[in-house]
């Protein structure tokens, strides 16, 4: 055996050996910025609201990175823009210092509904989450999380009812700073690089214009499923309930067709 290929599978051993670790020590630095930033989290906005308004009010957050809004890794945040031309307010946006986000509050049929672009880092995401939920006084079970899924190909998405992050940093944020993991999801697929593309930067690049033409249907249909789920008072479950439905009720797929409507006859 040459002493170049001994030389490259002691290298691969090594590094190897350090990808695990680092990756903890990644995820720590992180939980403790979470933890740091939410050091002081804002005065609730509706105290004399709480008791007869929380069942009524729900948040929909888009995760994504500030300042990259075409992006595979920010495609909640484009769904979340078009909820809210959808809902009427494209132009409602109100940066709002005290949750690091931009903010709309607006109402569907009976539930005042707040809409929420963190202005964090995607890491980092959930500590804006966490603030404007103590602000607003919206319980986890109530705030519906929009991203990008790995796991599913470019036409795909689906609701999924709380659970692991299962990778996503930006879910993962969120779990951490709430708490809990009873967040329910809205997963927009990207599908996975083709050939040697590292995710990091898979994610972070932009569709193609034939990527694009598919997503534009897709967010059209992922916002009528979100407003069904939103308005469907059998949609919501119990912290408890949600672990259990992570795992077993996970909502199915659509892949966007050349006639939306058709679709939902379909399904």
């Amino acid at each position: 055996m040459s002493n170049t290929t001994i030389h490259d599978k002691v290298w691969a051993a090594v590094t190897q050996a350090f990808k695990l670790p680092m990756a903890f020590i990644r995820q720590m630095i992180t939980k403790l910025i979470n933890r740091v930033l939410m050091s002081t989290l804002p005065s609730p906005k509706m105290a004399g609201q709480a008791i007869v308004d929380s069942n009524r009010r729900k948040m929909v957050v888009g995760l994504g990175n500030p300042g990259m809004s075409g992006s595979r890794h920010s495609v909640g945040m484009a769904v979340l823009t078009t909820l809210a031309e959808r809902l009427g307010t494209p132009d409602s946006w109100r940066p709002d210092r005290e949750v690091s986000g931009e903010v709309v509050v607006t109402q569907l049929q009976d539930i005042q509904l707040v809409l929420l672009r963190p202005k964090l880092l995607m890491n980092i995401n959930g500590v804006s989450v966490a603030k404007a939920a103590s602000k607003f006084l919206i319980p986890p079970e109530h705030i519906l999380l929009i991203h990008d899924e790995l796991d599913k190909p470019l036409g795909k998405f689906g609701i999924k009812h709380g659970g692991s992050a299962r990778g996503h940093n930006g879910v993962r944020s969120c779990v951490d700073c709430l708490h809990t993991d009873v967040m329910p999801r809205l997963r927009i697929g990207i599908g996975r690089p083709s050939g040697k593309t590292p995710v990091d930067r898979y994610v972070l690049g932009r569709f193609s214009q034939e990527e694009q033409n598919v997503l534009d249907s897709v967010m059209k249909q992922s916002v009528d499923v979100l407003l069904t789920f939103l308005t469907d008072s059998q949609s919501q479950t119990s912290p408890a309930e949600g672990r259990r439905a992570s795992r077993k009720n996970k909502a199915r797929t659509l892949s966007p067709p050349q006639d939306t409507t058709e679709e939902h006859k379909q399904n």
